[in-house]
């Protein structure tokens, strides 16, 4: 087996600096030892990228949008906004609208609803706050999206990683977040035109907006809640699309014949790492909004089939835009695990093509420089004069065949250590794949004919 090339490569000391996207096939930096560098502000020098926002910082415009939404935890000013934006938004508003709103006559249905509503979405928020919250405390942007060892990957993997980076969040975020937002807008404006709000301490005052201070404060605690669990959920998936490009780039290896084992080993266990440390960092956060929703999701339709009033926007719009949001949060993560589970197990599949192509080459050439003492009474010249040029000639061949046999086999080996390790994102050791996602939907299905048949009466 050939030597993994780059192996023996004496490295800088500040080499580990400089794992960073350089995006487009931009110049690598210089060094910060060399005597240009000098003239560098401290804060534009890649090797401090990774904690300042500054203009190379490709996570530049997502820091900005934290620190507007108050999940800013870089500082200990910013992480105090955080935890009291989260309190305020998240426990307070809530509680606070549940309480103070009265009902007439026929809204006494939408505030049933509109309570119910609560807790689901709180839980969630507190969930993917509590999520965000480890994560920026242990590990900062850049190490939760793997960009420190980005520098190791071909540009094809580079490139792709600045196309992910730039649609994610405006992509994702943006399609689930402005349609529900819309939705609940409206129906907000329907729901608090029906109902009053009675502020203890400002019952005397009449001209006092109570109502319009409820709808504002209701509508910016759904926007932060909703906000803070899609914005985990987008993590999840851009993490899953960016692994899903490091898969693409292993599969070129598998092109060329002169590629290394020991190099395609050693790439799948780097990707390897990065899957299980995916997996470790947001198990508990899928396990935990699968109970929650599937408890909200049930409870919902448990009230909705046994209301006695006709179901309206009005009434059951919460319900609907709460679901379509969790839901379409959740089955973003489902489907990203799947997605990169599915390019995981396909790599057994490609390494065994490859072994078989190198295989039968190898087995072609093998068979056209066989032993030439088989071809000898075919030259010109007596027998005995070529004896010795075939016995060398035979000496080599069983040099090459020993090579070849040891390839052989390390071809072999490398194709069943990936036939027991093509697992991709597992939950607490169950792969995340179509098969687990059947299993799921078959659980919750039989859940709601289980709810139909003790509510629905013929």
């Amino acid at each position: 087996m050939a030597p993994i090339e780059g192996a023996n490569t004496p490295t800088h000391p500040l080499n580990h600096h400089h794992h960073h996207v350089e995006f487009a096939d931009h110049p690598k930096p210089t060094n910060e030892s060399s005597p240009d560098s000098a003239t560098v502000p401290l804060l534009l020098r890649p090797s401090y990228a990774r904690s300042k926002s500054c203009i190379n910082d490709e996570l530049r415009n997502f820091r900005v949008s934290l620190k507007w939404c108050a999940l800013d935890h870089s500082t200990p000013t910013g992480k105090a906004v955080s935890y009291v934006a989260f309190v305020l938004l998240s426990l307070v508003v809530p509680l606070f609208a549940s309480l103070s709103i009265r009902s007439s006559s026929d809204s006494e249905e939408s505030i049933l609803f509109n309570r119910v509503v609560q807790i689901p979405e709180t839980a969630l928020a507190a969930i993917a706050f509590l999520t965000l919250s480890c994560f920026f405390r242990c590990y900062g942007l850049r190490q939760l999206l793997f960009l420190d060892g980005l520098g190791e990957d071909s540009p094809y993997v580079r490139r792709g990683y600045a196309r992910e980076l730039e649609k994610s969040f405006r992509s994702y975020l943006t399609y689930i977040l402005l349609p529900s937002f819309l939705v609940e807008l409206a129906h907000k404006v329907m729901f608090f035109s029906n109902v009053s709000v009675a502020v203890p301490y400002a019952l005397g005052v009449r001209s006092f907006p109570s109502n319009s201070i409820a709808f504002v404060a209701a509508l910016a605690s759904w926007v932060y809640r909703t906000g803070v669990f899609l914005l985990v959920c987008v993590l999840f998936r851009l993490t899953c699309e960016l692994q899903i490009l490091r898969f693409e780039g292993f599969k070129k290896l598998f092109d060329g014949c002169e590629t290394d084992a020991g190099v395609i080993f050693k790439e799948h266990v780097r990707i390897k790492m990065q899957l299980w440390a995916t997996s470790h960092r947001y198990r508990s956060f899928i396990v935990s909004c699968m109970v929650v929703i599937t408890i909200s999701q049930l409870g919902a339709l448990v009230l909705i089939l046994s209301s006695k009033f006709k179901n309206t926007f009005n009434n059951s719009g919460d319900i609907v835009v709460c679901s379509a949001v969790q839901l379409s949060g959740f089955f973003m993560c489902l489907l990203g695990a799947a997605r990169i589970t599915h390019r995981a197990q396909g790599s057994v599949a490609m390494a065994a093509k490859w072994h078989m192509l190198m295989t039968c080459s190898t087995a072609s050439t093998s068979f056209c420089e066989k032993d030439p003492i088989t071809a000898a009474p075919m030259m010109d010249g007596p027998l005995m004069s070529d004896v010795p040029s075939a016995l060398d000639s035979s000496d080599q061949s069983g040099e090459v065949s020993t090579q070849e046999t040891c390839a052989f086999r390390t071809r072999q080996a490398l194709v069943t250590y990936l036939q027991h390790n093509n697992s991709g994102i597992t939950l607490f050791g169950f792969v995340l794949d179509r098969g687990l996602l059947h299993t799921l939907f078959a659980f919750e299905f039989s859940l709601v004919l289980w709810i139909l048949s003790k509510v629905v009466v013929f």
